[in-house]
C-alpha cells in the first residue's frame, strides 16, 4: 500500500491512498481518528485555517499515539505553506509583513506547534505565487527546511501550467517529489503534466476526485465493473486511479466509505478494464 519515489529519496514512502482533513472543521481530530483507526496511514492537511484546522489534526496525532494505537513513524504526515493570497486577511498564521521566506519558516513552526511533530514527511508549496521569482523565494525557504531536517520531501500543488512546473524543477536545487493537483475535465485531467510527472518521478496526487467526476463514475464502463468486481463505482475509480500511479485524496465523513476507501487494495482489476476505464481521462 506504500509507493517510494526512488529518484530523489528512495527511503520515502508515500501512502497509496490519503486522508484529507480540508474543511473538516471541529469534526476533525474525530475524523482523524476514524481514519486512522480504519486503516489510513497518510493524512494531508495545511496551513491554512480557512480551510483546514491543523491544530484538530495535531489533537488527533497525539492521542492516537498516546493511546499506543500507532507510532509517529507509521503516519505520513503532509502540510502545506499557504501565500497571502490563499489566506483569510483575519486569520494569518504568520506575519503578513514579513518577507515571503520567513513566512514560509512561521508557516512551519506553526505547522509543529499544531501537529506536535518535530519533522513531516511532506511539504507542499499550496499554490505557485504571482511569478517565477517569486515562487522561488517560496521553494528556497522550503529547501532550507528539508536541509535542516524538518521535511523528508517538498512539492507543490495547484500548478496547472507545465511551464510553470518546468522552470520551478529546473531552477530548484531540491527537485519538487510530489504534485497535488484537482483532477477533473476542465483541466484534461492533467494529462501532459502527468506524463511529465512519471518521466521525473514526481508523485501525482489527485484532490476532488469523486465531486468533480459524476459523469465518470456514471458510465457505462466503471456502472459495468462495478457489477462485475461487487464493488462501488467510486471503489473502481479509486482502484484505476491506484493502478495508474495516482495517489488519491479522500475525504469522506462516513465510516463505511472509509472501510470502503481501503478496499480498494484487497481486490486487483483485469489490465483491460483498468485501461478502459483510464481512457475516459486521458
Amino acid at each position: 500500500m506504500l509507493m517510494k519515489n526512488s529518484a530523489h529519496l528512495s527511503s520515502i514512502s508515500m501512502p497509496r491512498l490519503i486522508y484529507g482533513t480540508a474543511w473538516k472543521k471541529d469534526k476533525t481530530t474525530e475524523l482523524v481518528i476514524k481514519a486512522v483507526k480504519n486503516g489510513f496511514r497518510g493524512i494531508d492537511t495545511a496551513c491554512q485555517p480557512k480551510h483546514y484546522n491543523e491544530a484538530g489534526v495535531g489533537e488527533a496525532i497525539q492521542k492516537l499515539i498516546s493511546q499506543g494505537i500507532i507510532n509517529r513513524n507509521d503516519l505520513y504526515i503532509q502540510t502545506k505553506f499557504t501565500p497571502l493570497n490563499g489566506q483569510d486577511p483575519l486569520n494569518i498564521p504568520y506575519d503578513r509583513k514579513a518577507p515571503l521566506g520567513k513566512q514560509v519558516s512561521q508557516s512551519f513552526e506553526v505547522s509543529k506547534q499544531n501537529l506536535g511533530v518535530s519533522y513531516v514527511d511532506g511539504l507542499i508549496l499550496h499554490s505557485p505565487l504571482e511569478n517565477i521569482d517569486r515562487t522561488m523565494i517560496a521553494w528556497q525557504a522550503m529547501e532550507q527546511i528539508y536541509n535542516l531536517g524538518g521535511t523528508k520531501q517538498i512539492g507543490i500543488s495547484n500548478c496547472y501550467d507545465l511551464e510553470v512546473l518546468i522552470e520551478l524543477y529546473d531552477a530548484s536545487i531540491i527537485k519538487p517529489t510530489v504534485l497535488q493537483n484537482r483532477f477533473y475535465r476542465d483541466t484534461d485531467y492533467d494529462n501532459e503534466i502527468r506524463q511529465w510527472c512519471q518521466e521525473k518521478k514526481v508523485i501525482y496526487q489527485s484532490f476532488w476526485t469523486l465531486t468533480a467526476n459524476p459523469q465518470i463514475l456514471s458510465s457505462e464502463v466503471i456502472q459495468k465493473a462495478a457489477q462485475t468486481y461487487q464493488k462501488t463505482p467510486p471503489q473502481i475509480l479509486f482502484r484505476v486511479l491506484v493502478d495508474i500511479g495516482i495517489v488519491p485524496l479522500t475525504g469522506t465523513c462516513s465510516d463505511a466509505h472509509m472501510k470502503q476507501d481501503l478496499d480498494i487494495f484487497n481486490f486487483e482489476l483485469h489490465q483491460s478494464v483498468i485501461q478502459e476505464i483510464a481512457s475516459l481521462f486521458t
